[in-house]
């Protein structure tokens, strides 16, 4: 019936407006996310369509970076243009980003407090279960044939046992795909706009400008060595490999910060993420949570005004990227819609993307659920491993009502947070944690 009625324009004022009550209510991670914008931009209020909506949304996938907020950013392209994208990306982010700022701060300053310490045990507890609720989801969605479930198992293996680089196994996906797809027929697909190249290189030239100079502007006044410069490195580079969203790309992530800059522990890392799930905005904000921390203990000199740098660098490369994807490649999403190959390629990431997950379910597990980890080495095997003597019980027990809350009773993410959380206060006040 929706898609009967022809869509209606907004006034830019009305625009905004909405995209900040999206901002506001963006819970859930980017499949809650979609949903909530479906219902509110096609169902209610009507400003596109639904085949403009899912091509739109299938664009978004095909990129780096998360694809919720890169989709907010495209509706608000279609209606009103530039500024229109960047009100909708701005306002999907800001209110996510300003809370997790002050709580990244609150946890530099108060982390190490005990009941702090019970709090992001329950909250560690709930994101297990959370991240094996994802990958679930994502490998109901992505594994339809032999090939997809060969990919998903290379990339677990090329990962867990062999420590293969995230982006290779984006890149080697990518490619796997794109080469399977090549020679199949055109989608058929509504009439493909006209765009001058000459506009698009223009694009391109003044977004990457805007994502690099800054940040240059950072390494050369603190040097190659600061941290600041350092993460606009790293971030830089996961802008450019993000695909299937944060869930996808938090493994690396963790080791890198852990394992490579040593700025957090591997329970300060599952710490961002439940916060990150916590909050409105993209799932992807846990780098804020990460720069924030980073620059606090490692920047020198202030250590709040470090931490809000530190936020501001992680904010600019991991988002300014997505403005720069969707702006240059808008014009070009009918046809790109169509090209077989392009599709066959996305399939391929997302299939290895199961993998991806897995991988980081494991991560998380390890360091949820046991004290004490080993490494074992055999040839080009190098695996951790968890300490079974080491078992946290009380972890355990965790995970598990988290897990009946997510999948035996079907609650929401917040609530299953909410009650493992409380559930871990009332074992710490009862002196058991």
């Amino acid at each position: 019936m929706t898609a009967e009625v022809p869509p209606t324009h907004p006034t830019f004022a009305e625009a905004v407006r909405t995209w900040a009550k999206i901002g506001c209510l963006s819970f859930g991670g980017p499949a809650g996310q979609i949903a909530l914008m479906h219902r509110i931009l096609v169902d209610e209020k009507r400003w596109i369509d639904e085949r403009r909506f899912l091509t739109g949304l299938n664009f978004c996938m095909l990129l780096p970076g998360p694809e919720a907020m890169q989709l907010a950013t495209y509706v608000g392209w279609r209606l009103h243009g530039v500024a229109g994208g960047l009100a909708a990306g701005l306002l999907f982010v800001l209110p996510g980003a300003l809370l997790m700022l002050a709580l990244a701060l609150a946890y530099a300053q108060f982390g190490s407090v005990p009941i702090a310490e019970a709090l992001f045990l329950g909250v560690k507890a709930a994101v297990l279960a959370i991240v094996i609720q994802a990958l679930l989801r994502v490998a109901k969605k992505a594994l339809h044939a032999p090939a997809d479930w060969a990919i998903a198992a290379a990339a677990f293996i090329g990962l867990f046992f062999l420590n293969v680089p995230f982006p290779v196994i984006v890149v080697a996906a990518g490619l796997v795909g794109f080469l399977r797809g090549r020679g199949a027929p055109m989608i058929a697909s509504a009439p493909v706009e006209t765009v001058r190249l000459s506009d698009t290189l223009r694009t391109i030239a003044i977004w990457l400008t805007i994502w690099v100079l800054p940040l240059l502007a950072i390494a050369a006044h603190f040097g190659p060595g600061h941290v600041l410069t350092e993460l606009a490195w790293l971030y830089s580079k996961l802008a450019l490999v993000t695909f299937g969203g944060a869930y996808a790309v938090l493994a690396y992530l963790a080791q890198e910060i852990v394992e490579t800059y040593r700025w957090l522990t591997p329970g300060e890392m599952l710490d961002a993420l439940g916060l990150a799930e916590t909050t409105p905005g993209p799932l992807i904000l846990v780098t804020e949570f990460v720069g924030t921390l980073a620059a606090f203990r490692h920047g020198g000199g202030n250590p709040f005004l470090m931490g809000i740098l530190g936020a501001f660098v992680s904010l600019w490369a991991t988002f300014a990227p997505c403005f720069l994807w969707i702006f240059a490649g808008a014009p070009y999403i009918e046809r790109l819609n169509a090209t077989p190959a392009l599709r066959s390629a996305l399939s391929a990431i997302t299939a290895a993307v199961v993998g991806v997950i897995l991988n980081l379910t494991v991560w998380f597990a390890h360091h949820v659920l046991f004290a004490s980890h080993g490494r074992v080495t055999v040839g080009p095997v190098d695996v951790e491993l968890p300490v079974w003597s080491t078992l946290r019980w009380d972890a355990a027990g965790l995970a598990v009502l988290a897990a009946l809350l997510l999948f035996a009773l079907n609650r929401g993410i917040l609530t299953t947070l909410a009650v493992t959380a409380a559930t871990a206060l009332a074992l710490h006040a009862a002196g058991l944690i």
